[in-house]
């Protein structure tokens, strides 16, 4: 799994839409999961930078920051509710808000989903950014994937971003992916505007514990 698409397992508050939480049938407390991702963009025209993530969760809570992904040396904190559902079908959701702060400010409401059947796999995550310094710099930022996993470790498909963080000519960035999955740890390369003569290329490695 991508460390972007890594939702906890979690609590389910909709019953009986929701499974229940981890632990619920022992009465066991729910422990700690942590995530950590770097995505390096290397771009032509400006200086090639490192977007960091870390996440923890625990039971329905989630928690979350960012560092360079609403803006360059812009941090964002996240707290959400972790959903879940499914069985062969399965589903995740966190609706989130976040503070950000630093070369951006504001407030954002935010979410991360994903939906799996078999070997194929969507994931969505975005947050609506509303600047407090300047309202016309609130922004809509978006990351999605739809993957295909044959054998289980390896995955490809195709991915889409909207973005400030740095200087683009399109809107929507679309992409092709393809990653490896060995234990705890995620090793993904993504290329956008493939029909660019400089495509966009970023590289991805996570961890979970």
């Amino acid at each position: 799994m991508n460390t972007r698409r890594g939702l906890a397992t979690a609590l389910a508050a909709l019953a009986p839409l929701v499974s229940q939480p981890a632990g619920a049938e022992t009465g066991s407390q729910p422990e700690w999961s942590f995530s950590g991702a770097a995505y390096t963009y290397f771009l032509h025209d400006e200086r090639n930078y490192l977007q960091p993530t870390v996440t923890a969760d625990r039971d329905w809570l989630h928690l979350e920051s960012r560092y360079n992904y609403e803006s360059l040396h812009a941090v964002s904190v996240w707290m959400g509710y972790n959903f879940s559902g499914g069985d062969e079908l399965a589903w995740e959701v966190t609706p989130m808000l976040g503070g950000v702060y630093g070369a951006a400010t504001g407030i954002a409401p935010g979410y991360k989903g994903s939906l799996s059947w078999r070997r194929l796999a969507l994931y969505s995550e975005g947050e609506y950014i509303i600047d407090l310094d300047d309202e016309s710099d609130s922004f809509f930022y978006n990351w999605s994937e739809a993957t295909f996993s044959a054998p289980e470790w390896l995955r490809y498909g195709l991915v889409t971003q909207r973005t400030r963080a740095y200087e683009a000519d399109r809107e929507i960035q679309r992409g092709l992916l393809a990653g490896i999955s060995l234990d705890h740890v995620d090793l993904t390369a993504y290329v956008f505007n493939l029909d660019d003569s400089k495509p966009l290329v970023v590289l991805a490695a996570a961890v979970s514990f």
